[in-house]
């Protein structure tokens, strides 16, 4: 009996690292200049993200050889900032945008950068591992027409559902 539970729970917890069909990492991805602050301009909704704007990421680098993350945003409701402090490491070679990221214990989920300014690391396009997580980062609080353009149109192909897209405001956070 404790065969068959260790084996769907090691299946489960490898399903939370897949990718959605399409979605396909960056490859010839620095780690250097991905690190410091990124601004969420587009999420869609989920639990842990739910009723905040001015949201933020920060990435560091760990004495462990992996990531720092540092999510932060603003609570619509309170008004307040809450913080979720979590690590990444990555699921390929370093050179590849496919990570697994944690906020809670040993519980990894997927963190596919799919699209990337390789030039000047100004925006980045990152899915989870279902078509139900999708973000659209930039180190701006607002991105060209363009760049929301090729978002929008690339996310659709993969199937995510852009008519739901939150689109997060800054304000003066920005």
């Amino acid at each position: 009996m404790r065969l068959p539970l260790i084996v769907f729970i090691c299946c489960n917890l490898c399903a939370c690292l897949g990718a959605p069909e399409g979605v396909v990492p960056v490859k010839n991805f620095d780690v250097d200049r991905y690190l410091g602050v990124w601004y969420e301009v587009a999420r869609l909704d989920h639990s842990f993200e739910r009723g905040l704007d001015a949201v933020s990421a920060e990435y560091s680098m760990r004495d462990d050889g992996g990531l720092r993350v540092v999510n932060s945003g603003r609570s619509a409701a309170t008004g307040g900032r809450e913080q979720a402090v979590g690590r990444a490491y990555f699921v390929e070679a370093e050179d590849t945008g496919y990570l697994k990221v944690s906020f809670f214990g040993p519980f990894f989920g997927s963190y596919i950068i799919f699209d990337l300014d390789r030039k000047n690391y100004q925006y980045a396009f990152v899915a989870g591992n279902t078509t139900d997580y999708l973000w659209l980062l930039s180190r701006t609080p607002e991105v060209s027409e363009q760049v929301m353009q090729d978002f929008l149109e690339q996310s659709a192909t993969l199937g995510f559902d852009t008519e739901a897209l939150i689109f997060v405001h800054h304000g003066d956070e920005g």
